[in-house]
């Protein structure tokens, strides 16, 4: 019985100090969106989130806020070009509360004809889960056309 129980404790001992791999999901969603930025030779802005938007169009309408309906033109793909979604013709109406965050920090930053990328780090999006075709901790990026805001 004393055996059973120092192979016990030794086993336990051993279980209780192998630390777990875990990956740092921020880290490498950073690195992934500053090496598509750098590759693709983007003047990207930072907002301190992980989100990078890219202004290619200023627009001169009113700008959107979180709870404002816009009305977006859109395409949605991966890093890897593969597209996931996209608006259909005449755009695409919702309330910013009813989307991902990515969207409800970066529509913001566009005003009524504004043209530009977001670029979404996977907490931003659609996380762990993934969402459809969509792969878990995927980064998404987002061509953004504001075609109104209510």
């Amino acid at each position: 019985m004393k055996k059973f129980l120092s192979v016990l404790v030794f086993i336990l001992s051993f279980v209780a100090c192998k630390k777990e791999k875990t990956v740092d999901q921020v880290a490498v969603d950073e690195e992934i969106i500053t090496k598509y930025i750098s590759n693709n030779k983007l003047n990207a802005t930072a907002t301190g989130s992980g989100l990078y938007y890219v202004i290619q169009t200023q627009g001169s309408g009113v700008q959107p806020t979180v709870n404002s309906t816009v009305k977006v033109n859109y395409k949605g793909y991966l890093t890897d070009g593969s597209v996931f979604d996209y608006s259909k013709s005449g755009g695409y109406s919702t309330l910013l509360t009813q989307v991902i965050q990515g969207w409800q920090e970066g529509i913001p930053y566009f005003k009524k004809g504004g043209k530009g990328i977001l670029l979404i780090p996977s907490r931003l999006g659609y996380g762990a889960q993934g969402a459809g075709t969509i792969p878990p901790n995927s980064v998404l990026i987002f061509d953004i056309e504001l075609l109104d805001v209510n």
